[in-house]
């Protein structure tokens, strides 16, 4: 395949992309420097049109085909944001920024997308345009809500996006997509249980936030247990337990719990926030206690509309002849759901072969993989607009 053959010539360029990104993590909306870099390459590139800023960092570049006839505009998206933390790789380009690290591949993302840039402005042999879209803050700052509401999607007239995430366990170079709900919703609350602080020796004297806040934790494995149809998909998971006291002889005033909720489907997402404010109120309110619950919305569902899900599996079969159609979803969360949100589009897993997982301090991107996603992002805009 033509696009294959040229991603391995430019393999050693997209690499060394790559290594520089990692050697050099960002946090959230601030990747000043590698946004500069990747407006810096595409205009280098000779795309038509490169816009820094968007949702804050986010850099887009426009690609017009040798036609642009039909006035067809698809979006392939990439995320630029790293990880707070510290590496153990021992790579000779490993991170040189104390406590943050490409733990998630981000850095192979935006490479890849980069490739798929240089080869498009190169030969342009597709109708209509492509919008490159580089995201910051993928890792919890909302960078795909932030760029959608910079009016992004609107500006451009793009009409379909798709994005990538690569995938340890999966074989290098190949694919996974399903239709329908990709990854989950991923929504966070905070509970705050006050009751009657006192010396440990005299619990009579005292109302137990320690003890209410472990019937609490208990009761709440309930909605995904007793409450939930087990069809369905369902996380509660409560994650830090912090009292106002350290000591071993003192019951404290005030326990703060924090944890997290991950759902499929929006009616279980509404049933689960109310389930936790009555769980949690009508504990504490038992065993004498107050509790409040802070409830918060976090990334929608990422849903893979059918039609464009075919055709990116298509693609990828194209690209490497494997793909998985039906792989299961995910409970984590990705941000790209905000743009399926407001256009059709699907989100695919590539490959990363048999790596530390994603969010480890020992992960890395395996460059091998560079062409296979390279390739899909480029044959997504020539497949899709083919030139008349």
């Amino acid at each position: 395949m033509p696009v294959k053959n040229r991603f391995a010539e430019l393999l050693p360029e997209i690499t060394a992309w790559r290594r520089d990104f990692h050697a050099n993590p960002e946090l959230l909306f601030e990747v000043h420097r590698t946004a500069a870099r990747v407006a810096e390459l595409c205009r280098s590139f000779g795309c038509d049109e490169v816009v820094e800023g968007i949702g804050r960092t986010g850099v887009v570049a426009v690609i017009t085909g040798r036609s642009d006839t039909r006035g067809r505009v698809i979006g392939l998206r990439a995320d630029m944001d790293a990880l707070p933390i510290i590496e153990q790789t021992g790579l000779p380009y490993a991170s040189t920024v104390p406590g943050k690290m490409h733990a998630c591949g981000h850095d192979g993302h935006t490479a890849m997308l980069l490739g798929a840039a240089k080869y498009l402005a190169e030969t342009r042999n597709f109708d209509g345009r492509v919008v490159c879209i580089f995201q910051p803050a993928e890792e919890g700052g909302g960078g795909g809500r932030e760029m959608v509401r910079d009016g992004m999607l609107s500006r451009w007239n793009v009409q379909e996006v798709y994005g990538m995430h690569n995938m340890p366990g999966i074989p290098v170079g190949h694919f996974a997509i399903r239709p329908g709900a990709m990854m989950a919703a991923a929504d966070q609350f905070e509970i705050v249980v006050t009751g009657k602080g006192g010396h440990a020796a005299k619990p009579h004297d005292c109302v137990d936030t320690t003890a209410v806040s472990a019937h609490i934790i208990v009761a709440l494995q309930t909605i995904a247990s007793r409450n939930v149809d087990p069809l369905k998909q369902v996380v509660v998971s409560v994650c830090t337990v912090e009292t106002d006291s350290s000591a071993h002889n003192v019951i404290p005033q005030v326990v703060k719990l924090k944890g997290t909720v991950r759902t499929m489907d929006a009616k279980v997402q509404d049933f689960v926030q109310d389930r936790i404010g009555q769980i949690v109120e009508g504990t504490a309110l038992a065993l004498g206690a107050r509790a409040e619950v802070r409830y918060q919305r976090g990334y929608p569902v990422t849903v893979n509309a059918p039609d464009n899900t075919a055709f990116a599996a298509e693609v990828a079969a194209r690209v490497s002849g494997q793909v998985d159609t039906d792989t299961p979803p995910l409970m984590g969360a990705e941000d790209f759901s905000f743009m399926l949100n407001e256009r059709p589009g699907a989100y695919i897993f590539l490959g990363n072969g048999d790596t530390a997982m994603v969010h480890h301090p020992a992960y890395n991107f395996d460059d091998a993989a560079i062409p296979f996603g390279a390739s899909w992002y480029a044959e997504m805009a020539e497949t899709r607009m083919p030139n008349p």
